[in-house]
Formats: structure tokens, sequence, C-alpha cells
């Protein structure tokens, strides 16, 4: 079968290329879906640099989430059907004619939710609800992150509106502002403004910021701890700089303030499965009633991975870049 590939690490748009694999087949309790749509994630591009936690053996197919219809079950295998539309994610190999999964990986798709919001439903807004039931708060209260045009950050902005979890959206560039309330995304506020940390504090007026998710490090760390509120906590979801976290300890010493970690990956994994199914639900009915938006900045063919990867990677995309086989 066709795949996109890489047979060493390094910068996916240099690395990536397309290539024929053995079709996988499904062991006991596994299926094989055939791909219609599947999408380039931040961490499918650390993957490829070999910088992630997860490091595969080479020579590699790409991607971890996909959209398509089950062609083969492997023994065991209840409750799913070949010909079922299906989407999966924190799988492997997913930039392929095929993918294998896990059966209990694996999602079945509603009709009502078309082929480009099923191929990225699971792995980011499933992250983004983990994220904000991580962040245990409740309706009414504020939260604010930066990268906020980010998947995620677009995801986690409207679940928790969905959820009356008021949430302060934080972008680099003034255009950003506009392009997030195309989206039905209030509160967003851009960095490059002199003020932004006062409009900040003007937005949220006498309430205080009960948590606070970073994904860029370096300073813009020391400036969410500033802006969070006695008793806050400060959730580090990745570094787009690389560079390492500045806090000030005065300010996490007297604002009492907790610092955590949070990897979608580990979090899934330690969640009971009425808790994930409850989480899955929750998006399905979300996206099916149009109140999760997923746009598509573009769609490649396999053996046009590099060039997707750098469309992947360029600053402003309005939407995710998918591969299509």
């Amino acid at each position: 079968m066709r795949a996109a590939i890489h047979t060493t690490f390094g910068d996916p748009t240099q690395v990536l290329h397309g290539g024929d694999v053995p079709q996988p087949a499904p062991a006991a309790g596994e299926v094989r879906i055939r791909t219609v749509l599947a999408p380039i994630h931040n961490h499918d591009l650390w993957t490829v640099r070999g910088q992630y936690g997860y490091k595969p053996e080479l020579p590699a197919v790409g991607g971890s989430e996909g959209t398509g219809v089950i062609d083969a079950l492997g023994e065991g295998v209840d409750g799913l059907k070949v010909g079922q539309r299906v989407s999966a994610a924190s799988v492997h190999g997913t930039w392929a004619e095929y993918f294998i999964a896990p059966a209990r990986m694996v999602i079945p798709m509603p009709d009502s939710i078309d082929d480009n919001a099923a191929a990225q439903l699971i792995a980011m807004p499933l992250s983004a609800l983990m994220l904000l039931e991580f962040l245990q708060v409740k309706q009414g209260q504020w939260i604010l992150q930066n990268a906020a045009n980010g998947a995620v950050g677009k995801a986690l902005a409207m679940l928790a509106k969905a959820r009356g979890v008021h949430c302060i959206n934080l972008v680099r560039r003034d255009a950003g502002v506009t392009e997030m309330a195309g989206l039905g995304i209030d509160h967003t506020i851009s960095t490059a403004q002199s003020d932004w940390m006062a409009q900040v504090q003007a937005t949220v007026g006498k309430a205080s910021i009960a948590a606070a998710v970073d994904s860029v490090g370096g300073r813009a760390s020391s400036e969410l701890m500033t802006l969070l509120g006695d008793g806050g906590t400060l959730v580090s979801f990745g570094s787009m700089t690389g560079e390492p976290m500045q806090l000030s300890s005065g300010d996490v010493i007297f604002k009492q303030a907790t610092v955590k970690g949070f990897w979608g990956s580990k979090v899934s994994q330690a969640m009971a499965p009425e808790d994930k199914r409850r989480l899955v639900g929750e998006l399905l009915q979300l996206a099916a009633r149009g109140g999760l938006s997923l746009p598509v900045d573009g769609v490649f063919g396999l053996d046009e991975v590099a060039a997707a990867a750098k469309a992947s990677l360029e600053p402003g995309r309005n939407g995710k870049v998918l591969l299509r086989p």
C-alpha cells in the first residue's frame, strides 16, 4: 500500500516522502481501517523529528489519527463491523491507505459529522476536553490560554464556552483576533498589543483567573503566572518556543500557585473507560449540532506529504492540514 514514511528522523519537510509498505493485518482485538482522511498534528511532526515522547522504529509511517471505513476485523472483535465509518486517535501509521487500530480505540462516526471534522475530532478536541476537566474549573470561572488559535486552543475555547466557563484566548497576531471571532470565539486578545496584559485584567474585572494553559514556554510562562489568581493552577501543555518555562519564584510562592504538566496520552491511559465514553459522547453531540468548528486549511496526497508538512508549519493557518490517500 502507499504511505507517507520517513527512514530517518529530522526536518519533516525534508525527510517525509511517499513510499510503498506492506499492508497491515489486524491482530486479535484490532481492526483495519481504509483511510479516508488523516490530519497532521504538531506532535506528529515532533515524532518525525525524533523529539516526542513516542519514538517509532524506522522506517516509520507517520500519523496518529484518522477517519475511514473498517475493512477487516481481528479475532474477538465485537460491536464493530466491516463497512462501518469510524475514527481513531492515539494510534500509529494513519498516513497510509490503511491503518490498524485497537477496537477499544475506535469510535463510530454518525452521518451528521462530515469527513473533514471526523478526521480531526478525537485527538485535539478530546485532549482539550480532558484538559478542561484536568483544570477542575467550574461554570462561571475564568481560564486563560496562549497559542489559542492552535487546534487545541480553539477546541478548548469552544468547549469551555459550551460548559459555561469563561476563557481568555491569547494570540500572537492582531489578525488572529478576527480569525477567532469568525469561529464564534470571543475574549481573544493579541499579545502584539503593548497593553495586552491590561486588556486581560480589564476583561476579568474583579474576578480572578483560576487556571492558565501554557503552550508556548519561555517568558510566556511567566506572563501567565503573573495574571493567574491566588491559588490558581498553571498547566504546561507544550512549548512552541522550545524554551524552558520561566517562572518567578515570588509569584509561585505568594500566590500559592500549582504548576502541572499535561500529556493527553498519559491522562487518557489513566482515565476510567466510562469517563472517556462520557467525554467522547459530549464531543460527538457538540460537533453534530455545529457547536464545534473544525476548519480545514488544505488537503494533500500521501506523495505530497513534505509539502503538507510545510503547509502545516506555516503561521497563520486557519485550519488543519489533512492527508488523503
